[in-house]
């Protein structure tokens, strides 16, 4: 593998070098790297995560996915710091391409140094650069294998003043983070006064998102029917690709753009996937449903839930990288919202449909609507990139909806029902089968169990008091019915607060925790919720718990925002 190389030394070196004139590095710089917060591009599986790079054992590694380029590990000093050297101890799986970056923000890099020749075995560094961030970042394999490192070890000292130098870095952009608006971790939007979010850094809350995001993605994210599409599977649905699994995909790879070089690549081929399996209602919505062989089955109809985040994902992409590329996401995204307003709200109560098959000739579907579509962040959302006031319309008669139920159905548990029906009237918990199942479809069940999520996102980016008032009802019962354990949190409740199940499963578990930020007075119960979720394997056989606990992820830890 070769052996100790030193950057001036070795004349393979010398070219990648971008700044020969580099003081050496002074004895006295100590190592700044060890057990800091660190994320990766991806992990191989478990065993190889990226803090065990900067443990300080030689017995622990991170390894990356096999057989990709590029792949990066990026450590995050906590500060601004003057980096003089980096020695990276490669294991067999080493680069033979790859760069030394430096960030003041995580965005922006500066290559300090770069080669093309790289044999693996220890490289040790003199490099002249400056930021709170660096990162080795692998554009090309030495093996079939991926990238992995024994130890990846910055030194340098705090402050952010580079050494001296004789010639000027050159600084670049590089290519995964060019032109982000919104770079995960960037935190641009603050949330309401007095939101809470778990204990501990930015950089190992996201450090902790950036793992489970890259296992979530290995598991569910794939490219099974060509064509240049990717495609969220879901093995626990009725059939293996749902419209609401492409939402959810659209959603998470636009908001982790900046942690992921593939966001783009991968959200594009979702959107790619999307227009070429539409509605047969309305051509601008998704069609809900499709088979192993990536075709349209069951009715060709749209479900309200993927058209709603699939919307809102392109919104997140036109803020993310624009609208000037092979898609312009606004104009996409505004054809959907409109389709949205036209096609899946009801003109008479301005409540959602279930889906663009929902007719006036069935009155008791067309009066019905599922709780766990009501977004009003994606109501503000829509409402900015069109200019209509009716979304503001529509998000009040859905709050005002929310109050109602919560009042009159359950005033100690605040919990809603998966459907409701009589909206033209005197709206009610579905009474029987109005979508799904007979015996759930009226109870806190499998849809439902989102709303803690989805109402408390709404109150802790915008302190609205509906919102608040909701999600804090939902908080303060689900704390106190568990004593603040949340292995107790059940599946499925009836609205009085009786438990239908056993507990254990993602979907009910993670979306109380957006319901806890909203409450100032539940740290250490939103502390053992994270707690739980970190500590929670994802299981391959369910997109829809593993889905959501991600998005509450990335909720909870301050990196959701409204485009």
């Amino acid at each position: 593998m070769g052996g100790r190389k030193v950057a001036f030394g070795a004349a393979g070196l010398v070219l990648g070098l971008l700044v020969a004139g580099t003081t050496i590095a002074s004895a006295a710089d100590p190592l700044v790297s060890r057990g800091k917060a660190v994320l990766a591009s991806s992990v191989e599986g478990s065993g190889f995560e990226a803090g065990k790079a900067v443990d300080g054992s030689t017995s622990t590694r991170w390894a990356s996915a096999e057989g990709n380029d590029p792949e990066w590990l990026r450590v995050d000093l906590g500060s601004a710091h003057s980096i003089s050297r980096v020695k990276l101890s490669w294991e067999a799986a080493y680069a033979k391409s790859y760069r030394i970056q430096t960030s003041p923000d995580g965005s922006a890099w500066s290559d300090v140094y770069s080669t093309s020749s790289g044999d693996g075995g220890t490289d040790d560094l003199t490099v002249s650069g400056a930021g709170r961030y660096v990162r080795v970042y692998g554009t090309a394999r030495g093996t079939t294998y991926g990238y992995s490192l024994w130890e990846f070890e910055v030194y340098g000292v705090s402050g952010g003043t580079p050494p001296t130098t004789t010639t000027t870095t050159t600084t670049t952009t590089t290519p995964p983070q060019t032109g982000l608006g919104y770079p995960f971790g960037s935190r641009k939007t603050p949330y309401a006064a007095g939101t809470l979010r778990p204990s501990g850094s930015t950089s190992t809350l996201d450090a902790k998102i950036v793992d489970y995001y890259q296992r979530w993605k290995s598991a569910f994210v794939k490219q099974n029917c060509g064509n240049g599409w990717y495609q969220v599977i879901s093995p626990d649905a009725k059939f293996p690709y749902v419209a609401e699994a492409q939402g959810y995909g659209m959603v998470i790879t636009a908001t982790m753009a900046g942690a992921d070089p593939d966001a783009k690549k991968i959200f594009d081929g979702l959107l790619k996937y999307k227009l070429a399996h539409p509605s047969v209602h309305n051509a601008d919505l998704l069609a809900s449903e499709q088979d192993t062989a990536c075709r349209s089955v069951n009715g060709s109809d749209s479900a309200t839930d993927g058209d709603m985040d699939t919307a809102y994902g392109l919104l997140l992409a036109d803020r993310q990288w624009g609208s000037s590329g092979t898609y312009n996401y606004r104009q996409i995204a505004v054809k959907n919202i409109n389709a949205i307003k036209k096609s899946l709200v009801n003109p008479n109560t301005n409540l959602l449909l279930m889906g663009d098959w929902s007719g006036p000739d069935d009155s008791r579907k067309y009066y019905g609507s599922r709780s766990s579509d009501w977004m009003s962040d994606h109501f503000r959302a829509f409402r900015s990139a069109t200019g209509d006031g009716a979304w503001d319309t529509i998000r009040a008669k859905h709050q005002d909806l929310i109050a109602q139920l919560q009042s009159k159905y359950a005033p100690n548990t605040g919990l809603l029902p998966d459907f409701v029906q009589d909206t033209n009237s005197t709206p009610k918990p579905a009474v029987g089968e109005l979508l799904e199942e007979d015996e759930y479809d009226g109870k806190y069940w499998y849809n439902a169990c989102r709303d803690p999520w989805r109402i408390g996102a709404d109150a802790a980016l915008t302190g609205d008091a509906k919102s608040l008032a909701a999600a804090r009802k939902m908080n303060s019962w689900i704390k106190g019915k568990t004593g603040g354990d949340p292995n107790k949190i059940a599946t499925g409740y009836q609205l009085g607060g009786t438990q239908i199940q056993s507990g254990g499963d993602s979907a009910f578990v993670a979306p109380f925790a957006v319901a806890a930020t909203t409450d100032p007075g539940s740290q250490a119960w939103l502390d053992a919720l994270w707690t739980k979720m970190v500590n929670t394997p994802i299981a391959t056989d369910t997109y829809f718990g593993a889905s959501i606990q991600l998005q509450v992820m990335i909720t909870v830890s301050g990196n959701h925002w409204i485009p």
